[in-house]
């Protein structure tokens, strides 16, 4: 029987993670800025992808971390696996990749990443991982369009002057007359905030780094405190989840 020893980890390229992830993730989207991909494979087929790459707002996450210098952190923006890798696979992965960024990147002293709250999970595998939680925040910067799609916030206001294909070609701006406003956006596309919390993780790569931390470190238990517990888009505690 196959099981998550089985699978071996290998940077890719961008032409082959994005269409995979494009396929497998949730959002159906890829992060532009995402510069680092790894690939797992079962038998030469590649079941799941994971995406690096500096953070959309690089400068405040910096700050963070005390001493982090301007290419020393990384953030796992994408991960997406097909349905057919073994228990546990997703967990090996995470740490093999790791492993190999502290080999070829000894720069990079620790890693972020965010769990979707709001649409898929408070971050099962971070936990299972190593990761720390260092934020529990509302979030209300996905919309939900009245088709049912999804767009981002950030992704709106990174390139408020690009054309919009689902919106007839209109731009942010032109949608919002020219305002930085999401709130403006929602009323004239008839969209609504989806409700749920952002969860974000940090997995320090080398001893001592975390004693840098400069936010404090979150217990687990405060996720079901919160009510922003979820698993597999479905809102419910960490406790259920133990007794189900």
């Amino acid at each position: 029987m196959t099981s998550a020893k089985d699978v071996r980890l290998k940077v890719i390229p961008a032409q082959v993670a994005n269409p995979f992830i494009k396929r497998h993730h949730y959002s159906g989207k890829v992060v532009q800025n995402s510069s680092l991909h790894f690939g797992a494979f079962i038998d030469g087929k590649l079941h799941g992808v994971m995406s690096y790459g500096p953070s959309l707002d690089k400068r405040k996450i910096q700050g963070l971390v005390e001493g982090t210098p301007w290419n020393g952190f990384l953030e796992l923006n994408r991960m997406a696996f097909d349905d057919k890798l073994p228990r546990n696979s997703e967990s090996r992965c995470i740490a093999m990749s790791l492993r190999m960024i502290r080999k070829q990147a000894p720069q990079v002293k620790w890693v972020i990443s965010f769990a979707d709250g709001c649409s898929c999970g408070d971050g099962t595998i971070y936990r299972a991982s190593g990761f720390v939680l260092t934020g529990i925040k509302k979030n209300s910067s996905i919309a939900v369009m009245p088709d049912g799609s999804k767009i981002h916030e950030m992704t709106l206001k990174s390139s408020p002057l690009k054309p919009l294909p689902q919106f007839g070609g209109r731009s942010y701006f032109d949608i919002t007359g020219g305002r930085n406003s999401f709130k403006k956006f929602l009323e004239v596309t008839g969209g609504k905030a989806q409700p749920g919390y952002q969860l974000r993780y940090i997995r320090f790569l080398y001893p001592g780094w975390e004693e840098k931390l400069k936010v404090p470190v979150i217990p687990f238990s405060a996720i079901d405190e919160a009510g922003a517990g979820m698993y597999k888009g479905e809102h419910i505690s960490m406790e259920s989840r133990h007794h189900s």
